[in-house]
């Protein structure tokens, strides 16, 4: 059974959303786009939050305290979407090589104090180095794929090289950065 609901209860509800949004929508956005380096995400992140606000306002327990809400829900936006990325894998799985080859750059946390900050520092330089040295049709592919986030089948049709290849040229710049980072990794322990 549904209670009635008088209308002057969900205009002044609405407006109370509103209000809330209006000036808490600059400092949660701040916020988030210290957590988070991809200025789409962050305001991919935002509008989830105020999504989430929104439909729990509509709710018969009604948010107590916004503010302290609002932020509550945003930080776990930014872990849920860094849990999310830590999870996948760098192949993709429809364009993985067959023996499963990958490259896992297992980076400090910037939290994690000054040491780590360090490894952090010195192995980034040294991949940089190692990229350097790559051949550049296998530096390309390696970066396109993994920091740029685009698929072998992109690639492909941009490029028009057979995907088998680009995966090929992945595959062997892997192989030499794997190699070629082992001594950083064992030195900080990483």
């Amino acid at each position: 059974m549904t209670l009635p609901v008088h209308p002057d209860t969900v205009i002044n509800n609405d407006s109370k959303i509103t209000d809330t949004v209006m000036r808490e929508y600059q400092r949660l956005g701040n916020f988030i786009r210290r957590q988070v380096n991809d200025q789409t995400e962050a305001e991919d992140i935002l509008q989830d939050v105020f999504y989430e606000f929104i439909q729990a306002c509509h709710l018969p327990a009604s948010v107590e305290q916004a503010s302290a809400w609002l932020f509550r829900v945003a930080r776990n936006r930014i872990i849920d979407r860094f849990r999310k990325k830590k999870e996948q894998p760098l192949d993709e799985s429809d364009d993985a090589d067959e023996d499963g080859c990958r490259l896992d750059l297992a980076l400090p946390p910037h939290a994690d104090g000054p040491q780590a900050a360090y490894a952090r520092k010195m192995l980034l330089k040294a991949l940089q180095t190692a990229l350097d040295e790559l051949p550049q049709s296998q530096r390309e592919v390696f970066i396109a794929h993994e920091l740029d986030g685009i698929s072998f089948r992109e690639m492909a049709l941009q490029s028009d090289v057979a995907v088998n290849t680009l995966l090929a040229r992945k595959r062997y710049a892997v192989l030499y950065l794997r190699s070629r980072l082992q001594s950083i990794y064992d030195e900080f322990e990483i």
